[in-house]
């Protein structure tokens, strides 16, 4: 088993809190981690009818018989068990009693919130960081802006064959051909869970909405134009965003909005959280073809924007990561809320860096000031200084 970064953090939790969450994308590792963590643990998943119908229909003897704390995974399928699951806590205090798990943060939050609001820790586990997969610390944020410790140094051909495969730990920890997997992985998605979050009637029209926000990766969010080209209404179209959102398949990155006297563009920004998931729904059959793919750019692009949420989430953290654009077409990728100085990184694909890679984050310092620390991410090997901005490589994360 591959080390998780979030493992500290849910120690950390059940210290203090006598329930804690773990939520994420299905095959994200939550059930391995918890596992791992609190091994000596009884362990109940919600997903097997049985147990699921016994948390339903007796809900107090099925919490009776852990007095010394459960893991229960998937607990979004019974998620009345939270008001039975307080009234224990109530009584008794103990921190890290309930370690609980669920796949859909739209109706987990929802429930914790209602029933177990001031007694839960919620921790979000994205798919494996670059990190986690190197077996290496990550890059800490007191890094950025600075000289970072160099990396391994990586070919070309090894960007392209992670962006392609992905980074779900079963793609990573088995031989399965990665689009195969990610096309079951999707299927299963679409059939299960966006079944039991809506009523979708016709699931053909929901797969060609999600196709076409996969051609929207990277781009400024039109939910009329959306609507439009899927058939559908506004309404429907925001509905089913949630949905993605919710079950952490995208990320509406929202626009900054410390003005500098400028007038800001204020639609958010989509991204798939998976860099594999992304290409499958592309039709990008190979880690060659992405090189010269006109998506190429955006995919790696929100390859970044992931290892960024995951530097947060997998922290315990919740991220503070935006764009900033202004009417004018001035533009930073990435804006980082730090409390020393906010980061401003721009990222580029390409291995070569023309002389105007720099233009936006120069724009922005002479906005922003001092407490602005620029850095420029790209997809070549070497680590520098250029425009007084620190040039990292792709795998320094």
């Amino acid at each position: 088993m591959l080390a998780r970064m979030l493992r500290k953090p849910l120690l950390a939790s059940a210290r203090h809190f006598p329930v804690v969450t773990v939520t994420g994308p299905r095959q994200s590792g939550k059930t391995t981690l918890v596992q791992a963590t609190f091994p000596r643990r009884p362990y109940v998943n919600l997903e097997e009818p049985d147990q699921r119908a016994f948390a339903k229909e007796d809900p107090r003897g099925f919490l009776s018989r852990f007095r010394s704390g459960v893991v229960i995974d998937e607990v979004q399928h019974v998620p009345e068990l939270l008001s039975y699951i307080q009234t224990v806590v109530d009584r008794d205090r103990r921190p890290g009693r309930f370690i609980l798990t669920g796949s859909q943060n739209l109706l987990l939050l929802k429930s914790i919130g209602q029933s177990l609001a001031g007694r839960a820790a919620v921790l979000h586990l994205l798919p494996l960081s670059y990190s986690e997969i190197r077996e290496r610390a990550a890059l800490g944020w007191p890094t950025f802006g600075r000289r970072a410790a160099p990396a391994r140094r990586i070919t070309d051909d090894d960007l392209f064959e992670l962006l392609w495969r992905g980074q779900y730990p079963a793609v990573n920890a088995s031989s399965v051909p990665a689009q195969e997997w990610l096309r079951n992985y999707y299927r299963t998605y679409v059939e299960r869970d966006v079944r039991q979050l809506v009523n979708v009637g016709d699931l053909e029209t929901f797969g060609r909405f999600v196709r076409l926000c996969a051609g929207r990766h990277g781009s400024l969010l039109n939910t009329v134009a959306l609507g439009n080209d899927c058939g559908v209404t506004h309404s429907t179209v925001r509905r089913w965003l949630s949905i993605l959102e919710a079950t952490f398949v995208i990320h509406l990155l929202r626009p900054y909005h410390r003005s500098f006297n400028k007038r800001l563009i204020k639609a958010p920004k989509l991204y798939f959280l998976d860099s594999g998931l992304v290409c499958y729904l592309l039709d990008v059959r190979s880690a060659a073809e992405l090189r010269t793919h006109a998506s190429r750019g955006a995919v790696f692009e929100g390859f970044i924007l992931a290892e960024l949420l995951k530097l947060h989430w997998h922290s315990g953290e919740e991220p503070r990561v935006f764009f900033w654009r202004d009417s004018a077409a001035h533009e930073v990728d990435f804006i980082v809320e730090r409390a020393a100085a906010a980061l401003a990184i721009e990222v580029k694909s390409s291995q070569t860096l023309a002389g105007d890679a720099y233009d936006g984050l120069q724009f922005w310092l002479r906005l922003a000031g001092e407490k602005a620390r620029p850095v420029l991410v790209y997809g070549g090997e070497s680590q520098f200084q250029r425009q007084s901005v620190w040039t990292y490589p792709w795998s320094v994360f």
